[in-house]
């Protein structure tokens, strides 16, 4: 016979008070993905105060929908409610992460990530019990555009303003002509951005993701560059021997299906005295010391992307909270002889520099 157990009942009924909560803000993702897609933070942050009925004219959205959705945000107190007026605003606090794509911390990426992350949770959930996972090529094109526009950020405020700097050897040799390669480049916007700032520098990505890759190079042929940047469709292990002084990966080895050889193949690549610059996210491999909002969202987002598509492959499958320590022993492992991170405090990113 089973053991009766005391319930605590304040405790009790704050977990379900939780869980109401949890499922209620899971919910308004939905609602905030549509206000991202439809520019509606946006038009708030250009409107100061409105109602709904002038939202809906500034917009040309259906002003029930609206109303709706604008009660959800003032619930979450992403929008303030002036009941007497019934009007909503957006603060410029606010408005910055929201709506502003130049914002060093620009939200949208992951608002736009909600939907396309969220939507395969049936094959990864078939996935826990077969150990496998889910491909890229199963997810919304959404997911892509997501990335980039999450990442965009970190290239244009700190790319050439920080990260390269604390390297200055590699800065020296872009300056004079070197050469730089981003593994997993996506939409190519680092090496658009190494580009446009060394433009003596051969520069050169690889992804594997072929919808990536055509937007990598539309991208690149909008930005002037085109002629500079070489953009190929393929892998680490296809990169030539000996070739680059730079090699970057920005939130790639924990996803890949081979980080060691991943790392190995990088380490091939770079000429002598060339270095890799690996990005990844500032977490720890210890579940205690991610008790954070940004474990809360790398935990979401590796089971739902990061790990599963590694895994799809027979892969690592490591995850996005993999650690110093982790990054170390790969480093390592991958014939590296010099690991260090480098003395940068960013809010999401810790950067290692390894050399062979």
């Amino acid at each position: 016979m089973a053991t009766e157990v005391q319930l605590d009942q304040e405790k009790l009924e704050a977990f379900v008070e939780r869980i109401v909560l949890d499922v209620g803000t899971a919910m308004r993702g939905g609602l905030m993905y549509i206000g991202d897609r439809l520019g509606i933070f946006a038009a708030l942050a250009d409107a100061g105060p409105v109602t709904a009925a002038e939202l809906a004219q500034r917009t040309g959205l259906n002003e029930r929908y609206l109303r709706e959705w604008l009660g959800s945000l003032a619930t979450a107190e992403y929008v303030e409610h002036d009941n007497e007026g019934d009007t909503y605003f957006l603060p410029p606090e606010h408005a910055l992460p929201l709506a502003d794509e130049d914002f060093p911390f620009f939200t949208g990426g992951m608002l736009q990530m909600i939907v396309p992350t969220v939507t395969v949770a049936p094959q990864v959930a078939e996935a826990f019990k077969t150990g496998k996972g889910v491909t890229q090529d199963q997810y919304l094109p959404d997911m892509y555009e997501s990335i980039e526009r999450l990442t965009a950020p970190w290239y244009k405020h700190h790319l050439v303003q920080t990260w390269i700097p604390a390297m200055p050897d590699v800065r020296e040799k872009l300056e004079a002509g070197g050469s730089a390669c981003d593994v997993g480049c996506g939409s190519g916007r680092a090496p658009i951005t190494i580009a446009k700032a060394f433009p003596e520098a051969e520069v050169h990505g690889y992804d594997v993701h072929a919808g990536s890759i055509e937007r990598a190079c539309a991208n690149a042929e909008t930005e002037g560059v085109a002629d500079q940047v070489t953009l190929t469709v393929g892998d680490g292990a296809e990169l030539p021997e000996r070739q680059f002084d730079l090699i970057s990966t920005f939130d790639v080895v924990h996803d890949s299906v081979d980080p060691v050889g991943l790392m190995s193949a990088i380490r091939g690549a770079l000429r002598e005295d060339g270095t890799y610059l690996m990005l990844e996210m500032n977490a720890s491999g210890d579940v205690e010391e991610n008790r954070n909002p940004l474990g809360k969202f790398l935990y979401n987002v590796s089971t739902l992307y990061c790990m599963t598509t590694s895994l799809a492959h027979g892969g690592a499958g490591i995850g996005a909270c993999m650690g110093q320590e982790k990054a170390r022993e790969l480093a390592y492992a991958a014939g590296f002889t010099q690991f260090r991170k480098l003395p940068i405090e960013e809010p999401f990113s810790v950067l290692y520099e390894l050399k062979a």
